[in-house]
């Protein structure tokens, strides 16, 4: 028997209920919290494989709790908000969301993004798998050195061939600084001689597929007057009804 839950989280009982109920006709089980504290509390069980949570809630708000939870667990997590302007979507997806979900929600949709979120989950395995392998993670990047593949919140990016070694270098000596001179060198394989702008055009273009907001990076950083470094960046580290 599947022991995997999802744990729904709304203040509002009939809403938790609902999702609950959809869930289960769907084979899958669930547990409910109606708050961002007693969220945290329940996250803490293995069993629990997703988290879907509603944003306004007593004690603790959803993002809150989205952000400490993801100091400890890497699950998926939809977010619910009654929100739907882009920058409420950009804010839940920036602090730590895989996805968001605005009410009132089409219960085909909800399904479906949650099914989705666990395929993805369990295709990229669990966490001692990915060491088995080799995985590079810092955030929400990962990097498989075997394959030469880079994923961003386990969605495949796309980068060209240098690109792809630049990214290996630095996922390889996470938080090591290198000059762009270095940087040509090990990647180009041939004597670096004026190759700032060569190196810098390609961190721009592998910024702009990697960072939620390529002007303001989280992980390709410059280190003024030395060179650029990939930042070391902590992960966010599993039929029961609802009451």
């Amino acid at each position: 028997m599947n022991e995997d839950k999802i744990l729904v989280v709304d203040d509002d009982h009939e809403i938790t209920r609902a999702i609950a109920l959809l869930l289960q006709k769907e084979g899958l089980q669930t547990e409910c919290a109606y708050d961002g504290m007693e969220a945290l509390e329940k996250v803490t069980n293995p069993q629990i494989c997703l988290l879907i949570i509603d944003v306004m809630m007593p004690k603790l708000d959803g993002l809150s709790a989205v952000m400490r939870i993801r100091e400890k667990r890497n699950l998926p997590i939809l977010v619910l908000s009654a929100k739907s302007e882009d920058s409420d979507k950009i804010l839940g997806l920036s602090m730590g969301a895989d996805d968001y979900i605005t009410k009132p929600f089409n219960p085909l949709e909800l399904t479906a993004r949650v099914k989705s979120q666990l395929r993805r989950y369990k295709t990229l395995g669990s966490r001692h798998d990915e060491q088995r392998r080799g995985i590079l993670r810092t955030g929400r990047l990962a990097f498989d050195p075997a394959a030469m593949q880079l994923t961003a919140d386990g969605e495949a990016v796309h980068l060209t061939a240098t690109e792809t070694k630049i990214v290996s270098l630095f996922m390889q000596n996470l938080g090591r600084v290198f000059s762009a001179e270095e940087i040509y060198r090990r990647v180009w394989e041939e004597d670096a001689y004026s190759v700032e702008n060569t190196v810098m055009v390609h961190i721009r273009r592998i910024r702009e597929k990697i960072e939620l907001n390529p002007k303001e990076p989280e992980y390709l950083k410059v280190v003024w007057g030395l060179g650029y470094k990939m930042e070391r960046i902590k992960e966010a580290k599993r039929t029961a009804g609802c009451p």
